[in-house]
């Protein structure tokens, strides 16, 4: 991936600006410096990681690091990225984190078969945000290896 790749980048697909700006803040208070692109569908998202337009320059469009995904969302669903971003060659060794209101053992175990790295489901309360995407992001740091 190289250049076009960047490890400090996080991809949020999100259909709610609420949930969204909830997990930037999340994210700054666990003191998370790099770069954080939200889109609100998985078309959407599935443009910006194959490069089509308006995404097609990989120097100001990276893929990123690690993709972090709502499942019930318009136009493409959580599990529908999934599926699409574990056949793409590009970008099937992409941690995705599903990040669902759903606790629902169907929901888990559909995401873990199209290829979910972790299935979360979201804390209602705002600190118990911060603590899990502070550990999600301890987590992820941890285990990233370069991709060449």
């Amino acid at each position: 991936m190289s250049a076009a790749y960047d490890p400090e980048l996080i991809l949020i697909i999100e259909d709610s600006e609420n949930e969204a700006l909830l997990l930037r803040r999340a994210l700054q208070r666990n003191q998370f410096t790099g770069s954080i692109v939200h889109l609100l569908n998985g078309h959407e998202a599935m443009k910006y990681l194959h490069g089509a337009s308006p995404y097609g320059d990989r120097q100001l469009h990276p893929l990123p690091g690690l993709i972090l995904t709502d499942l019930q969302m318009p136009l493409m669903d959580g599990f529908e990225v999934l599926a699409a971003v574990r056949i793409h060659i590009s970008c099937c060794v992409i941690p995705v984190i599903v990040l669902s209101n759903s606790d629902d053992q169907g929901d888990i175990y559909k995401a873990y078969q199209l290829g979910a790295n972790s299935y979360i489901a979201k804390p209602r309360a705002l600190d118990d945000l911060i603590q899990t995407v502070g550990l999600v992001i301890k987590y992820w740091r941890a285990c990233q290896k370069p991709i060449p």
